[in-house]
């Protein structure tokens, strides 16, 4: 490839909205990619924290003992651990004051679900810029390459004789635009569905865990009252 046609070549050739058009969608694609790294790490450490906790969950253990062991790192609870912990608390608390049986369930099921409702925004914490991303960056790229290519067809008009190579440029300088546009938006979109999906799928691992230690709960407060 000529030189005057590489892709550094047709950025500097470039007019100066085209410029800034082009560096906008390299620094969307950079955060994009640095979110999609950071996003992932979250999710895969949140999968293997709810998968760790809920073996020691059933293993057997006493729900005391499971309580005092988090308690002790309370700072650093998330995901099923923190949920377990705040509802555990809230049921300890109610059941000292004591309350009745259908108000210490409400009351600890009602902060388990806050927990719950916290784990899943903490999870989601930056998918909304990946969609923004995917959604907006092939306008960005489509409104740089119709400036390009007016921009192209106004200097054409001034020329007498127009050729192919004089064209050329300016219609590849505006396409490359779109296709900075689709190379930022394709992986973002991509990680917003892939991320999302894992989001609602350990949103309902969570919710689900939440229901089960209700269950126990239930359980235990109607064997002691027998």
């Amino acid at each position: 490839m000529h030189a005057e046609i590489s892709f550094i070549g047709l950025f500097l050739q470039a007019s100066l909205l085209v410029k800034l058009v082009m560096l906008g969608l390299v620094g969307m694609s950079v955060l994009s990619w640095a979110l999609i790294i950071n996003r992932r790490r979250v999710l895969t450490s949140a999968r293997a924290d709810a998968e760790k906790f809920e073996d020691k969950f059933w293993s057997g253990a006493d729900l005391s003992r499971l309580y005092h062991e988090s308690n002790a790192r309370r700072d650093s609870l998330a995901g099923m651990e923190q949920i377990f912990h705040a509802g555990f608390r809230e049921f300890v608390r109610l059941q000292k004051q004591g309350r009745p049986q259908e108000t210490m369930l409400e009351g600890t099921y009602r902060t388990m679900r806050v927990a719950l409702s916290r784990e899943v925004d903490r999870l989601e914490t930056n998918l909304s810029v990946l969609a923004t991303i995917g959604s907006i960056s092939p306008y960005i790229g489509l409104f740089g390459t119709v400036w390009g290519i007016m921009n192209a067809f106004i200097a054409l008009s001034e020329i007498k004789q127009a050729t192919l190579a004089m064209v050329a440029p300016g219609i590849a300088e505006a396409l490359i635009a779109t296709a900075m546009g689709l190379f930022a938006a394709i992986p973002a979109v991509i990680a917003y569905n892939r991320f999302s999906y894992q989001v609602e799928r350990l949103e309902n691992h969570l919710a689900n865990f939440m229901d089960e230690f209700s269950t126990i709960l239930n359980r235990q407060v109607t064997t002691g009252n027998q």
